[in-house]
């Protein structure tokens, strides 16, 4: 199959760099021109007036745009909080964990660094233990990644954390069937879903997660520090934000919604983010873009004459491609991708169960020549 070709203006939408090879956007996204203008349209109201805006448009607006949010992930907006990003919505849930000395928390092997950062903190306090879910790599499929979940799980299991699309190695989880395996266990689920909204379909009713974070400035293309936390109605008791503010107490929604002075205009133009992604044809868009990582994966694979990560139905819109080096390091790794920085692209390279893996990403500004380009670059690179 072959990725249809965008609208010929589409690479307009942003002010992208035209020197520079953008084949990342899982990183950091990148928020388009008519998002940005909604987002300062939102700070320019705000400045007319701050303490009128606060006072009597600030709350009914950011219950607006959790509501909008919320229909495009079918989940209830009074379900929905906005977080500065995936970590900190993961650090309000698992910071407000009670475990005991005896328990464990459960991660993937290839789990996001920052997130298992938090879990061991929260383990290292009450004395527990993380448990590992080992992931198959390369060639992972629906079901070794199920059942290698279901392994890690024990009878002192008190919460498992699976990310829905694994940052390095960009495999997209079967979360619905994961998260049926470990309730039918007993096990509540945390799903760090930081690449998936906008990237693949999300709906959070049919997840059945009991917490579920996800950032909406990357895939979705909202300003940078616009993410959500959902919470199902029986798990938002005693979960608290990072920072207590005067809503302690008073329920979910008045402690998450109002944390202290803030810019809430990345939060506001998340409708209008949505409307955009929705624009460039939204279900469609995510086809487009999961077809194009897998051409641009095999382009680079066979320029390297390597193999890619991942296929079929664990795929999305990034790929990784195995590195034909010898020196297989995180320090490596790291030279690697400041060496492409330097060449004029970024992509991340990752030292991943014995190889290093390049991650590409494909989004709606990407064409098939970009990769051809980039694996001449990484070409040029490993040889230096």
């Amino acid at each position: 199959m072959k990725a249809p070709p965008m609208p010929p203006d589409t690479h307009a939408e942003w002010d992208l760099d035209p020197d520079f090879l953008t084949v990342n956007h899982g990183s950091f996204g990148a928020t388009p021109r008519a998002v940005i203008a909604a987002q300062r349209a939102w700070q320019d109201r705000m400045e007319r007036q701050p303490s009128r805006f606060m006072k009597t448009v600030y709350t009914d607006a950011i219950r607006a745009a959790a509501g909008a949010l919320g229909a495009f992930l079918n989940a209830e907006g009074q379900n929905l909080v906005f977080v500065e990003n995936a970590t900190s919505g993961c650090n309000a849930i698992l910071r407000n964990l009670v475990l005991l000395a005896d328990e464990n928390v459960m991660l993937l092997s290839h789990g996001y660094r920052a997130v298992r950062n938090t879990v061991r903190f929260a383990t290292d306090h009450a004395g527990a233990r993380i448990t590992e879910a080992a992931v198959t790599f390369p060639g992972p499929t629906e079901e070794s990644l199920v059942a290698a979940i279901m392994d890690a799980i024990t009878p002192k299991t008190r919460l498992a954390v699976i990310d829905h699309i694994t940052s390095a190695s960009a495999i997209v989880l079967p979360i619905q069937r994961i998260v049926a395996a470990c309730h039918a266990a007993g096990v509540p689920v945390l799903i760090d879903g930081a690449h998936a909204p906008g990237q693949v379909p999300v709906d959070l009713t049919a997840i059945g997660a009991d917490w579920y974070v996800g950032n909406c400035h990357k895939w979705l293309c909202a300003p940078k520090g616009c993410a959500f936390l959902y919470a199902a109605p029986d798990r938002q008791s005693g979960l608290h934000p990072g920072t207590i503010s005067h809503g302690y107490e008073q329920g979910f929604l008045a402690e998450f919604d109002w944390t202290g002075t803030t810019d809430p205009s990345r939060f506001l133009a998340v409708t209008d983010a949505i409307a955009f992604h929705k624009r460039l044809g939204g279900v469609e868009l995510m086809k487009r873009n999961r077809v194009l990582a897998a051409q641009g994966g095999a382009l680079i694979a066979q320029r390297l004459n390597t193999s890619v990560g991942t296929r079929g139905a664990v795929t999305g819109a990034m790929a990784t491609i195995r590195l034909p080096v010898d020196n297989p390091t995180p320090e490596h790794a790291l030279a690697i991708r400041d060496r492409l920085l330097a060449a004029g692209t970024d992509a991340p390279v990752h030292a991943l169960d014995g190889a290093l893996w390049l991650r590409i990403s494909a989004f709606a500004y990407n064409e098939l020549q970009d990769y051809a380009r980039l694996g001449d670059l990484v070409a040029e690179v490993l040889r230096g």
